[in-house]
């Protein structure tokens, strides 16, 4: 069996993050972007500004800000932009970054999910705890697949 010496044992987030990525603009009414959130299934809205294939990420909102920002305080959603409420300037990697270096990122802004880019800002796709459990699961289950092949070859060479 030969091993490439060159290949990464180390998961870039370009592979495991997800690439469905519901996204909205700064400008948007509040009430859309809950609205959508609703209708997508998702608590998290990657927020882009500009038009066409570049647009740039300029924040994120979850379900979770306009929850403390805005129903907390008893402010009417209405009256609000997207842009009122967003995280501005969110935690953002490369897609060619390792997971363990997301990870870390994650760690220190305290997030859920962070948007993966390339380039200039440009959106590539989510990365959310969820998709990292997801990628140690199979990675786990190669390990226990690997010990019960060596037990299946040790009783079929030694019975």
């Amino acid at each position: 069996m030969t091993v490439n010496p060159t290949a990464s044992a180390a998961a870039e987030v370009g592979r495991i993050c997800s690439r469905n990525v519901v996204a909205i603009g700064p400008d948007e009414d509040l009430t859309k972007a809950a609205h959508l959130m609703r209708t997508a299934h998702v608590g998290f809205l990657v927020v882009q500004d500009g038009s066409g294939p570049k647009r740039k990420v300029v924040g994120v909102l979850t379900d979770r800000d306009i929850v403390v920002a805005v129903v907390a305080r008893e402010i009417d959603p209405k009256t609000l932009r997207v842009s009122d409420v967003m995280t501005r300037d969110p935690v953002m990697v490369s897609e060619n970054f390792t997971v363990d270096v997301a990870l870390s990122f994650m760690r220190e802004a305290a997030v859920r999910r962070m948007p993966i880019i390339r380039g200039d800002n440009e959106l590539v796709g989510v990365l959310s705890l969820d998709d990292v459990v997801d990628k140690i699961a199979q990675q786990l289950g190669a390990v226990a697949s690997a010990y019960r092949g060596e037990l299946r070859v040790e009783r079929s060479v030694r019975p």
